[in-house]
C-alpha cells in the first residue's frame, strides 16, 4: 500500500489502493471505477488507482483513519459517520432541511469551505461529493406512528440516525452497509432508515415488508485523499486529479437522481410495500428533527449557524 510519505517525485506510476464502504454494484462504487479510470487516464498513467468496494480492504468506520494515517492514500465514506468526532461533518444530516437534491447541492455549497477547512486540519483533502437518494424507513410491519415501532432494534449509521431510533424508542445497533444483510437475516437489526439504493443493495426484501419514503434529508459520501499524498503530487497532477473529481462527483449526483424511482420499483417488484409515511408519524419525525437541528446547532456554534445562515440566504 502507499504511504502518506509517496508523492511522484520520482516520476514512476504510483499505485493507490481506493477502499469503499459499499457493494460494488452500488452506483457510488460503479462511479468511483468512473473516477479510476479518468485519473488513470488525464494522468497519462501516472496514478493507478485499485478500487476495493465493499468493506473488503477496509471496513466504513475504518476507511477515514486508513487515509488520515496513510494506510492507503485514498477512499471513500458516508461523511456524516464522522459526526460523532465532528459534528460539523453532519451537515447534510439536518432532518427536514433540504429535501430535494437542488436544495441538498446549495446546502453543500454553503458548507464545503467549512468543511474543507476542517478535514484540512485532520490531513485530509476532499476531492468529490455525491449525496445518496433521500432517506426513507425499512420496517417488517406497518408503521403509523411512535406507538408502532417501540422497542425495535434500529440499524443506525451516525448519530443523527441512532438520535432518530432513540427518540422513537426504538434500540439503535450499529451496522455498516456491508454486514446489513447478516443483520436482519440474524435479528440483530429488525429495522433502518436509508435510501432505496441500501433495500436494493441488500435485497432486504428477504426480511423486511414496509418502505415509508420521507425524505428526511440526502446524505452525501466523499471521497478523500491524505493531505501529505496530494501536497506532494506536482500541480499538473493535482489538476488532472481534480479534474476527474469534479466530472463524478457531476455524473454521480446525476445518476442518484435517476435511480431514486428505480429502487422504489425494484422493491415494490420484489414483494415491499412502499409508500409515503402516514401524517401522524411524518408529524412525529419533523418534530423530532427540529430537535435534531437545534443540538447540531448547539454543538457547532457559529460554524454551523453560518453554514445555516448562507443556505437560507437568497
Amino acid at each position: 500500500m502507499l504511504t502518506a510519505t509517496t508523492a511522484l517525485a520520482d516520476g514512476h506510476a504510483q499505485a493507490w489502493d481506493m477502499p469503499m464502504a459499499y457493494a460494488a454494484s452500488n452506483f457510488h462504487s460503479e462511479q468511483g471505477e468512473i473516477f479510476a479510470d479518468k485519473v488513470r487516464d488525464y494522468t497519462d498513467g501516472a496514478i493507478d488507482i485499485t478500487v476495493h468496494p465493499g468493506g473488503s480492504l477496509f471496513g466504513g468506520g475504518d476507511i477515514k483513519r486508513a487515509i488520515q494515517t496513510g494506510q492507503v492514500p485514498i477512499g471513500e465514506r458516508l461523511m456524516s459517520g464522522h459526526a460523532n468526532e465532528t459534528p460539523l461533518l453532519g451537515w447534510d444530516n439536518l432532518p427536514f432541511v433540504a429535501t430535494s437534491y437542488a436544495e441538498n447541492e446549495k446546502l453543500w455549497q454553503a458548507a464545503k469551505g467549512p468543511v474543507a477547512e476542517e478535514l484540512e486540519a485532520q490531513q485530509l483533502v476532499t476531492l468529490y461529493t455525491c449525496p445518496w437518494p433521500g432517506q426513507g424507513f425499512y420496517f417488517n410491519k406497518e408503521v403509523t406512528s411512535s406507538e408502532d415501532t417501540q422497542g425495535i432494534k434500529f440499524r443506525s449509521y451516525n448519530t443523527a440516525t441512532a438520535t432518530f431510533a432513540e427518540e422513537l424508542g426504538m434500540i439503535p445497533v450499529q451496522v455498516e452497509a456491508a454486514e446489513l444483510s447478516q443483520a436482519l437475516a440474524t435479528g440483530v437489526a429488525e429495522a433502518f432508515i436509508s435510501s432505496g439504493a441500501t433495500g436494493y443493495d441488500r435485497k432486504v426484501w428477504e426480511q423486511l415488508s414496509h418502505y415509508y419514503k420521507v425524505n428526511a434529508w440526502l446524505p452525501r459520501n466523499y471521497v478523500m485523499v491524505n493531505k501529505g499524498v496530494w501536497d506532494g503530487l506536482d500541480a499538473d497532477t493535482q489538476a488532472a486529479v481534480q479534474q476527474a473529481a469534479d466530472e463524478t462527483g457531476a455524473s454521480c449526483l446525476a445518476k442518484s437522481e435517476e435511480l431514486t424511482n428505480f429502487y422504489f420499483d425494484e422493491l415494490a417488484k420484489n414483494g415491499m410495500i412502499v409508500s409515503d409515511a402516514g401524517p401522524e408519524f411524518l408529524a412525529e419525525l419533523e418534530t423530532i428533527g427540529t430537535g435534531m437541528t437545534e443540538d447540531w446547532l448547539a454543538d457547532t456554534g457559529e460554524a454551523g449557524q453560518a453554514i445555516l445562515d448562507a443556505y437560507t440566504a437568497e
